[in-house]
């Protein structure tokens, strides 16, 4: 019996994501996990699946469901517990694992929980893998094993360990330096997976720090994206203590969002680009981010005769450009940072430290460090609109902005690079709305871009 999945469960090449208790239950989980462990098998995988989870608290109830339909088709199952997503997949590519699942909704509220879906590459599942285990799904009926060839299941409590090993040996870092210089730094970990690893990195390269939602215990006391809008509680605490900066991550730990000295928040465009900078002044070559994502990776990457290349949303596509253009450093303009050297996956623990080395560089407090850059206005807004009409709304856009360049690759993105000024719009992969993105000098300029291109579509709707 294939398994049938509710119809306003969301399904993407994120994988699969719904509100706990609703769309998303124990028995639908057990029955995506085991169609997943199967996949891998009827692909030729071999080896074990990892599994590692956040910290919201329908994560052990989930994590269970998903290691018993693992085991239920014959797959050893190695549960790291609740670790940082980097973590998993690097743990996944180390291990040389068949594939590895994540239980985590990332920068969802707490009612939300979700399944991610790795590759034994150590990154999630391209869109044709993605499709290929969907079509599976879809269409088999995943075998169970008899009782005398279930998986069995092992613990390893030591992937961060390892991650943080491998983060402090990079290149990039001059650890003796760093910990001489001993930065004081607010944390805000919004009581997802990252408290205990933040607090490690930090202690590894000398900082002192105060931090707020340390705990692992998914009680998320604010909407738990660290976007500029939620991060109030962190600028306070920056000025209250004195801090130097102040670093915000989402509940799996692989965005980083920044605020500076004087308790204003950086927003997450700038983690990039500043984490670029700390490894393009070491190693220049390619940079690949994502449509999304700010100019102001351009302006940084110019600045070092590098390149930037621009890909679809999404981490698995800006990691596969990655690997095609031989890219030094990448991600997405959400503070998502990748670096090759390390693996292909955003990965918010190593953009801490590539963010205080290149303060170290540059001798200069965070705001002063942003300043050497153009600034720029970003404006995000979503709309709920039919997804069937949107090829239709595309061209209505073109039409009325008749823009000089035009990207057809994710959604739309229209650019006017004599203004400085771009606007993306396309469906978002984890929410039944359709995305609009415009960047410009100014933000008057930025809004007025989305403001128009919602009142088209409005008129196509």
């Amino acid at each position: 019996m294939t398994l049938l999945l509710p119809p306003d469960l969301m399904v993407s090449v994120s994988g699969v994501r719904g509100r706990v208790g609703t769309t998303l239950t124990p028995e639908l989980m057990a029955g995506i996990a085991a169609a997943f462990g199967a996949f891998l098998r009827s692909e030729g995988e071999d080896g074990p699946v990892l599994v590692g989870r956040d910290s919201r608290t329908s994560g052990p109830m989930l994590a269970r469901a998903v290691i018993a339909g693992l085991q239920s088709v014959g797959c050893d199952v190695v549960d790291l517990g609740v670790v940082p997503t980097p973590t998993l997949l690097l743990a996944v590519e180390d291990a040389g694992a068949a594939g590895g699942l994540g239980v985590t909704a990332s920068h969802n509220p707490a009612e939300w929980n979700a399944l991610k879906l790795v590759s034994g590459e150590g990154i999630f599942l391209d869109a044709e893998r993605s499709a290929r285990f969907r079509t599976y799904l879809a269409e088999a009926d995943a075998p169970r094993v008899p009782w005398d060839r279930l998986g069995s299941v092992s613990a390893d409590d030591g992937a961060w360990k390892r991650h943080l090993e491998r983060i402090l040996a990079l290149p990039f870092l001059d650890v003796p330096a760093l910990r001489r210089r001993g930065p004081h730094v607010a944390v805000d970990c919004v009581h997802g997976a990252g408290g205990p690893p933040l607090t490690d990195v930090l202690e590894a390269l000398g900082c002192t720090w105060t931090g707020i939602g340390m705990e692992p215990d998914g009680l998320f006391p604010r909407d738990p994206e660290p976007t500029a809008a939620n991060l109030a509680e962190l600028g306070a605490l920056v000025r209250e203590t004195g801090a130097d900066i102040g670093l915000a991550v989402d509940p799996d730990v692989d965005r980083l969002s920044l605020v500076d000295e004087t308790g204003q928040p950086m927003g997450e465009e700038l983690t990039l680009a500043l984490s670029a900078a700390a490894v393009l002044r070491r190693t220049p070559g390619p940079v690949v981010t994502n449509l999304s994502t700010s100019q102001v990776v351009d302006d940084v990457a110019g600045a070092f005769g590098c390149s930037v290349i621009r890909a679809p949303v999404g981490e698995v596509n800006v990691a596969r450009r990655m690997q095609k253009e031989r890219a030094v450093v990448g991600g997405e303009g959400n503070g998502g940072v990748i670096l090759p050297a390390l693996h292909h996956t955003r990965d918010a623990p190593l953009a801490a430290a590539l963010i205080l080395q290149h303060l170290a560089d540059e001798d200069v407090p965070p705001s002063r460090a942003a300043a050497r850059w153009p600034t720029y206005a970003i404006v995000k807004r979503k709309l709920s609109f039919p997804r069937e009409t949107l090829p239709e709304a595309y061209e209505a856009l073109a039409r009325d902005l008749d823009a000089p360049e035009r990207d057809d690759g994710d959604g739309l993105r229209l650019a006017w690079r004599g203004r400085s000024s771009w606007l993306h719009v396309r469906p978002s992969g984890t929410e039944p709305v359709v995305r609009l993105i415009a960047e410009a000098p100014r933000a008057a300029e930025a809004e007025a871009l989305v403001k128009r291109a919602a009142a088209v579509l409005e008129g196509v709707a």
